[in-house]
């Protein structure tokens, strides 16, 4: 059985930090559109600053701010309040499909 420490390493992939404007959809609450930014991505999440803070578990639409194009994510890490009333969310993809950050990974 493989350890812990393993599983991890096998599930990650190349993160590339950098900042992409997105828009912020729950899919129960589709009128509350929150501006948010990403400040690092991978080929299926990303870290996520927005004004609100999720239950874990849930699902968010993200509206990428360049391309417009949308995808669901579930928030699967959500950070304590920082001093500027934002907080810090860990997204991953739902249905990863073709590039959608529009980013070169170092890996490819």
């Amino acid at each position: 059985m493989a350890t812990a420490r393993a599983m991890l390493e096998r599930r990650r992939s190349s993160r590339v930090r950098i900042r992409i404007p997105v828009k912020v959809v729950s899919p129960h609450t589709a009128t509350h559109i929150h501006a948010g930014e990403v400040l690092a991505v991978s080929r299926t999440g990303a870290l996520l600053r927005a004004p609100f803070s999720p239950e874990l578990g849930s699902r968010i639409e993200l509206r990428h701010g360049i391309s417009e194009e949308r995808r669901e994510f579930r928030v699967v890490q959500v950070s304590p309040e920082k001093p500027d009333g934002h907080f810090e969310l860990g997204v991953e993809m739902l249905f990863p499909g073709r590039n959608f950050w529009g980013v070169k990974f170092p890996d490819e």
